[in-house]
């Protein structure tokens, strides 16, 4: 499986960006998929995953301001990250699990990185 993320960079305090990943080698209607960051000195952390179904869960710092989504059509998963905060700052991947189910564990397919980072 391949991922291919873009969208991130510089913005305010307040702002939004949007984040895509191309997917191929997994269809992202059948496999959980999900959106980590890693700050610098910080462990890297789940931020956002959907299920096969499109079941969805957040981590709680990021709950009611991100949001995840797919398209099917393009293999495409999306994080639209509003009212951002300097504590946002980190590198974002996605990836894919290898299963249907949401979980923090068992992703086996992981995009470059893309930086986002919040000017306070």
């Amino acid at each position: 499986v391949q991922l291919q993320a873009s969208g991130g960079g510089l913005v305010q305090a307040g702002g939004s960006l949007r984040l895509s990943c191309v997917v191929s080698g997994r269809t992202v209607g059948s496999y959980a998929m999900g959106w980590f960051r890693q700050a610098p000195g910080k462990e890297r952390e789940l931020v956002a995953a959907v299920s096969w179904t499109g079941a969805t869960n957040y981590a709680d710092s990021v709950k009611e301001r991100f949001t995840i989504s797919r398209s099917i059509a393009k293999n495409t998963v999306y994080l639209q990250m509003n009212s951002l905060k300097p504590e946002d700052t980190a590198v974002h991947y996605c990836a894919a699990n290898r299963y249907p189910v949401l979980s923090a564990k068992n992703y086996d397919g992981w995009g470059q990185g893309t930086q986002v980072t919040v000017s306070s």
